[in-house]
């Protein structure tokens, strides 16, 4: 048995076959129970411990539908709903899916009460008080669940007890004390005395159950647009297998999301195991795609990268796919296009996604331009996925005024290609205050200069708060004697504020 803190003290929150045979019941104090047998056996209740096993359960369930959701009474949520309307066809009917899930739940060790019903309130009800278990809070394992067909929901109600509405305790016990003990006593009681005596909760527990008011769910894991599934007649466990039926699914996915006109974003593959265990993978992609050969690569990459924490002792009995993000992809008529744009953009996407696979999600980036003359701010790296889905920012950013190259065989560029993310300090000797480098000091090494342009003025951008104080920068673009080239700046003018220069390394180029 479980215990619980509750009003008194603690409190019996969960009794075994012999706890119930011995006459104990569930919010019954401890003391009492231990007054009333010998030798009672309790554990501490864990709230959380059970609400992350539900949750795990909720995972395990998506093999059947991918609408899972838990229900959630007064006092806390201890089962699942499974939304199977649409996915019941594929296990071979409700009877089927229903035994199928009964005899894997069972093998896990539980005791599972079940039912089929077209609303959610009538499947709760006939789980805890249908025609195989007792009318009592606490009723006896159902064998193989019943199936409510459509329609009869009424009929199947009309037998059980009133706490089959999921009602309130108070009025519950209000209800008794009425005479008011089955569903049948107030199928056809008019509705405004029962309203006026128990409240609006009363009948609409009552319409839920029978279908004439809706009931939403929170889904426990928000259902995938575009989803596959597949069970294996044999658990496979090895690599190619698992790559082998993520192929064949991703072929099926592809064909979905091509009748929708939209490519995947981001995917996840799960897979199911024999004990009841779960194993999940999300991929991300750097642009929408339906390439189920590429997607199907990306799967090995990864499962490279985790090998060992996919080994199972008895292998995955099913596979699921879910599409959890999905854009607009227009279609290409790639026979006839004019210009290779457009594949080079799909080409670099599918190298962004195997380097990402390898060496883990965000590992690219690219620079992404913007309006700025301080060159540090010209430009910020941003995830390649996001640019090349058209997420960052497209207008074009406008450069300063560029340095040409005019003599001394120097490329012609306005940006080194590679910037230090600080400028570094560098000691540098000029002819004359204002001129241009001649040799300077820059990590200990001296460099003689042969060649330079510039300057090029930059002045700071006054219009933003932090570039209060900050001074002019001279830049020269220099060569020294190896042939190699640096971005060199003068902070400050002499004779200006009363400032002294300081020389600064920005960058080198290729």
């Amino acid at each position: 048995m479980l215990v619980a803190p509750g009003p008194g003290g603690a409190r019996l929150s969960a009794l075994n076959e012999a706890a119930l045979a011995a006459g104990l019941a569930r919010g019954e104090l401890l003391s009492n129970a231990r007054s009333k047998v010998q030798g009672l056996q309790v554990a501490d209740a864990d709230p959380e411990g059970d609400a992350e096993a539900l949750a795990s359960l909720g995972l395990w369930c998506l093999r059947y539908t991918p609408l899972v959701m838990a229900w959630d009474e007064a006092n806390g949520a201890d089962g699942l709903y499974l939304e199977v309307q649409g996915s019941a066809h594929l296990f071979g009917g409700e009877r089927a899916l229903l035994d199928d899930l009964v005899a894997r739940l069972q093998g896990f060790g539980l005791s599972p009460r079940l039912a089929i019903a077209s609303t959610p309130g009538a499947a709760w009800a006939v789980a805890r008080y249908g025609r195989t278990s007792p009318p009592i809070t606490e009723p006896e394992i159902v064998a193989r669940g019943e199936i409510v067909e459509s329609g009869a929901e009424a009929a199947a109600l009309r037998s059980l007890p009133l706490a089959a509405l999921r009602l309130p305790a108070e009025t519950l016990a209000l209800a008794r004390r009425l005479g008011l003990r089955r569903i049948a006593d107030v199928l056809s009681a008019p509705r405004a005395p029962l309203s006026k005596r128990f409240g609006a909760l009363f009948l609409l527990r009552l319409d839920q159950a029978l279908g004439r008011a809706p009931e939403p769910l929170k889904a426990l894991v928000v259902p995938a647009s575009y989803h596959v599934r597949a069970s294996f007649l044999e658990p496979i466990s090895t690599q190619a297998h698992i790559v082998e039926a993520a192929r064949k699914l991703l072929g099926d996915l592809a064909k979905e999301l091509l009748r929708a006109g939209v490519g995947a974003r981001r995917l996840m593959l799960l897979l199911f195991r024999p004990d009841g265990g779960v194993r999940s993978l999300e991929l991300g992609l750097a642009a929408p795609s339906r390439d189920s050969a590429h997607m199907a690569r990306l799967i090995e990459l990864r499962l490279d990268r985790v090998a060992g924490g996919l080994e199972a002792e008895f292998g995955y009995e099913a596979m699921g796919l879910d599409v959890l993000l999905a854009e607009p992809m227009a279609e290409t008529q790639a026979a006839l296009e004019s210009s290779g744009a457009r594949h080079e953009t799909a080409d670099l996407a599918k190298l962004i996604d195997r380097i990402e696979q390898r060496l883990g999600t965000g590992s690219v980036a690219m620079l992404e331009p913007r309006q700025s003359h301080c060159p540090e701010r010209a430009a910020i790296a941003r995830p390649a996925g996001a640019r090349l889905a058209g997420k960052g920012e497209t207008r074009p950013a406008k450069e300063a005024a560029a340095v040409r190259w005019e003599s001394r065989n120097l490329p012609a560029m306005a940006r080194p290609l590679f910037l230090f993310p600080r400028p570094e300090t560098a000691e540098v000797v000029a002819l004359i205050p204002e001129g241009p480098p001649r040799q300077f000091r820059w990590r200990g090494m001296l460099h003689q200069v042969t060649g330079f342009e510039g300057p090029e003025r930059i002045a700071p951008e006054w219009w933003r708060q932090d570039a209060a104080g900050m001074p002019e920068r001279d830049y020269y673009a220099v060569e020294d004697t190896e042939g190699r080239r640096f971005w060199l700046f003068r902070a400050g003018r002499y004779g200006v504020d009363g400032i002294t220069p300081r020389w600064f390394l920005h960058g080198v180029f290729a």
